[in-house]
């Protein structure tokens, strides 16, 4: 016997295909909704159904925007001779979030894996590229992640920014700032001595 009525089923089975949320998370996140006055749930169906309406991506560094170009690649205080590439604009927002990076972004929207036949065809490495043949930029920051994807995806670009002309540097990765070193796992102090800096006092 169906205990769940099939409408809330069916909500489950659409929540519990969401990243990160299993069968219990979907359950309880239908039952939050229907509990809802109905009006709430009206304007999260409204919202949802205007999402791929309202947004594209920027022409230029292919993140997310309502606006195009997108509202960092038409900001003229940026610095346009500095491009940060990265695999999601998820991890473009989070880098803004720090305020410590003030050129512009290239959004890949994914990494090279073989293994699941993604070349770099199938990301916007071809667009990278012909941004930097126009001669405006001198340094691209790759600042994919430290997985073996995203570690290939950083040395393919580098040899292809190389044979242009281009610096390549790479986000460097470390300990964590207030971490005990002796948690720290042996890959990830051999990258922080590898990436080492003077603590020579500027100025």
């Amino acid at each position: 016997m169906q205990i769940t009525p099939p409408a809330l089923e069916r909500l489950i089975q659409s929540l519990s295909q969401l990243p990160g949320i299993g069968r219990k998370s979907a359950t309880r996140l239908a039952l939050y909704l229907l509990r809802q006055p109905a009006s709430e749930a009206r304007n999260l169906a409204e919202d949802l159904a205007g999402l791929h309406r309202a947004i594209h991506l920027c022409r230029h560094c292919f993140t997310f925007s309502e606006s195009d170009p997108c509202a960092i690649c038409a900001d003229p205080g940026r610095n346009r001779r500095l491009v940060c590439v990265v695999e999601e604009p998820g991890d473009q927002m989070l880098i803004e979030k720090t305020g410590a990076f003030g050129g512009l972004y290239h959004i890949l929207h994914g990494v090279l894996s073989p293994m699941d036949g993604i070349g770099p065809e199938e990301l916007k490495v071809r667009e990278l590229l012909a941004r930097v043949q126009n001669g405006v930029v001198d340094e691209v920051l790759i600042a994919t992640s430290s997985t073996v994807p995203g570690e290939a995806t950083a040395a393919y670009l580098a040899g292809e920014l190389e044979r242009l002309g281009v610096t390549a540097s790479r986000l460097a990765c470390g300990i964590p700032m207030g971490m005990d070193l002796k948690y720290t796992d042996e890959y990830t102090l051999a990258q922080a001595i590898r990436a080492r800096q003077s603590m020579r006092r500027q100025g």
